[in-house]
């Protein structure tokens, strides 16, 4: 042991403060990756089915991964073909957005797919660029507050209107 003991006299609420900060900076570096689901069924229909890749296609922009799940019920589960086709029209129409993390797999009566964004081929959306895309449409909304207006001359207002010439 030290001869006389090491210690450091100092302030436990601002020891923990600091703490507390150190903590808060170093969970705001972690990534959230969160999983949403969307779900389909075989006999679904081309303009339900454009919708709900769309949301995929926004949901992989946002960084989230997205698994798809095919849902089959009574006789539809003897055509697991029909639900694979589903699944490759989705990778096909996502396209370079996405990448397929799982491959298809029958579960029971359903069938997923998990799909994660491409860092190569959408990187996420920055929020500078809202907030001057929200500048932008303020100022095209109310072009008058944001340009001066000029007030009349003193001098045009004096000058008296010149009669017409009777020639």
């Amino acid at each position: 042991m030290a001869t006389p003991p090491v210690c450091r006299i100092m302030d436990y609420g601002k020891f923990r403060y600091e703490e507390s900060q150190k903590a808060k900076e170093s969970r705001k570096k972690t990534v959230h990756v969160s999983i949403k689901e969307v779900k389909f069924r075989p006999k679904i229909g081309k303009g339900d089915f454009d919708t709900k890749v769309r949301h995929m296609h926004d949901f992989l922009e946002d960084g989230h991964k997205v698994k798809v799940t095919l849902q089959f019920r009574g006789r539809e589960m003897a055509h697991p073909e029909l639900g694979s086709r589903i699944l490759d029209a989705v990778i096909e129409q996502l396209g370079p957005t996405a990448k397929v993390e799982t491959m298809a797999r029958l579960e029971g009566r359903n069938m997923t797919l998990v799909l994660a964004p491409d860092k190569k081929a959408a990187p996420k959306k920055s929020t500078e660029g809202k907030e001057a895309k929200a500048e932008k449409m303020a100022k095209e909304v109310q072009p008058e507050l944001t340009e001066p207006v000029a007030a009349p001359e003193p001098e045009a207002a004096a000058e008296p209107a010149a009669a017409p010439d009777p020639a």
